[in-house]
């Protein structure tokens, strides 16, 4: 548990070690993430079914041995996953142009309205939540926390 900021602002302040802030930013991390999954349940996705929703919008359309790979699952879990999809109008299969016994897997109209109202929930959390908790100091700091991890991921 993070310690109070009362404690953190007695005294004076010793350096974090690399090692401990990567313990308190992956602890924060994962509890947002699970955070913002949560606030979009209604949505009756899966985490893997939002995922793969993501990736065929951000990506493009592929196949399902590709987007098995991407996600780091088995085919047949991949299978399972797009068939829940298609029966919910969220994708669509084609013939793959290079290989008429492959199919292509696309993400809807209705797919994206639903990937963006799964998105909308996150942000509108988080935005929320800044909102009520965070001063001007603290959101500046979060601000520039925020700087610094964009950093450290896009290496």
């Amino acid at each position: 548990m993070p310690e109070p900021i009362e404690a953190r602002s007695a005294g004076p302040r010793a350096e974090p070690t690399a090692e401990h802030l990567a313990t308190q930013l992956t602890a924060a991390v994962s509890r947002l993430l699970r955070r913002l999954r949560t606030t979009s349940s209604e949505s009756l996705l899966t985490p893997t079914q939002r995922s793969v929703l993501a990736r065929l919008d951000d990506e493009g359309p592929a196949t399902t041995a590709a987007l098995a790979r991407a996600e780091y699952v088995r085919p047949q879990s991949m299978r399972l996953t797009l068939g829940a999809l298609e029966s919910q109008g969220l994708v669509e299969r084609a013939p793959d142009p290079t290989d008429g016994r492959k199919s292509v897997i696309s993400i809807t109209a209705t797919g994206r309205t639903t990937l963006a109202a799964v998105r909308a929930a996150k942000h509108n959390w988080l935005a929320e939540a800044i909102a009520a908790e965070l001063d001007g100091a603290e959101r500046r700091t979060v601000a520039e926390a925020a700087e610094l991890i964009d950093r450290l991921v896009g290496k």
